[in-house]
């Protein structure tokens, strides 16, 4: 008796189970545009389409031998300031108040001002913000860049990780929840995959009557498109 109610269990939630019709697009899960914010000449480029790169990896600099320079003295600024600082305090009791304290306000701005140079100088490296693969280029040396007009040299994508953002149609807005299983192919791909819904996307879009919702996937070329059901529950 157990055992046939076991079953008659069973057989109620398939026949409450329901599969949602929907399309999808691959995009890379991090995806940025990448431009200087500081003006200059490019001096030179270390990437180029198709390359992989680490986060903070180098990929383009400015001639920079200007500010190079103000660094420097910047730095050597701060050397002789700190040792006359640091000698003006050892007999702090015995001098005049207000000329201990220029000596420590000209240490504090030599502080500020190598900071500020150091600032500069790291403006001019274009620097990867992810582990990615770059795959758009649009600069070269000898380029002539400005920070006040921003042009994108570089667009990079992470490497293996990818969302695909599900759409279906809006009147099953209710029944989609966080952890449904969407089965699916990628047009192309005969193998059929499955992932978990990891985001609902909380807009219905006004143009094509569509909701999203997105689940992730990895090693699929962005760009690319397929099709699936996701398997929900009436309960």
């Amino acid at each position: 008796m157990r055992k046939i109610l076991l079953g008659f269990i069973l057989l109620l939630n398939i026949a409450h189970a329901q599969e949602i019709y929907a399309t999808f697009n691959v995009q890379a899960l991090k995806d940025a545009k990448l431009a200087f914010i500081a003006s200059g000449i490019v001096s030179k480029v270390s990437v180029d389409v198709g390359s992989s790169v680490k986060k903070g990896e180098v990929l383009a600099q400015l001639e920079s031998s200007d500010i190079k320079a103000m660094l420097d003295i910047a730095q050597t600024k701060l050397k002789y300031a700190k040792k006359d600082y640091e000698r003006q305090l050892k007999i702090k009791d015995l001098i005049d108040e207000a000329k201990f304290d220029k000596v420590a306000n000209r240490y504090e701005n030599a502080k500020n001002q190598l900071a500020y140079q150091k600032a500069l100088y790291r403006k001019t490296f274009l620097r990867a913000p992810f582990d990615g693969v770059i795959y758009e280029k649009d600069i070269e040396k000898g380029d002539a860049v400005s920070g006040l007009m921003l042009k994108t040299a570089f667009k990079i994508q992470s490497k293996r990780r990818r969302k695909l953002i599900l759409s279906f149609d809006q009147k099953n807005h209710k029944l989609i929840k966080l952890g449904d299983i969407f089965t699916y192919k990628v047009d192309g791909d005969t193998k059929t995959y499955k992932a978990k819904i990891t985001k609902i996307y909380p807009r219905i879009n006004t143009k094509d009557r569509k909701m999203q919702v997105e689940t992730r996937a990895n090693d699929i070329m962005s760009g690319l498109f397929g099709d699936g059901y996701i398997k929900v529950s009436d309960k």
